[in-house]
């Protein structure tokens, strides 16, 4: 009497465990890359109480303790700094401009740039750091 076994080996690759490994990576890199804003220049803010953090699309406007002028790490000069402002808002006017200003500088600094804000009716945030 000859048996036939048609029961074969079949290699198998578990990969249940895989996709939840995947899922938690997409997920880290996800939060981290909101968390980081590679469109910034450090410099010293002013200090406040209460600090709230925007989540809507957003131009950044750094000045330097030497009056340099940078729109999302652009150098730009004072003189064309409203234009460069347009360009990048193009038509999305939601969009925040904010400013990014030592806390040492003089307050008339802020007001010529808050003054091209209402000016062309953007609006502009100030950044600040909290205490």
């Amino acid at each position: 009497m000859a048996l036939k076994r048609n029961r074969r080996f079949h290699a198998e690759v578990a990969t249940s465990s895989l996709s939840d490994i995947m899922f938690f990576l997409l997920l880290f890199f996800l939060i981290i890359s909101t968390l980081a804003n590679p469109n910034v220049i450090k410099m010293t803010l002013p200090k406040t109480q209460q600090n709230d953090k925007t989540n809507k699309q957003h131009i950044t406007l750094s000045v330097s303790e030497e009056k340099q002028y940078y729109v999302d790490k652009q150098n730009v000069a004072f003189n064309e700094l409203e234009a460069a402002l347009l360009t990048k808002m193009g038509d999305a006017k939601d969009q925040t401009v904010i400013v990014r200003i030592p806390y040492n500088l003089q307050v008339q600094d802020l007001v010529d740039l808050l003054q091209i804000g209402v000016k062309n009716n953007l609006k502009f945030v100030i950044a600040t750091d909290k205490k």
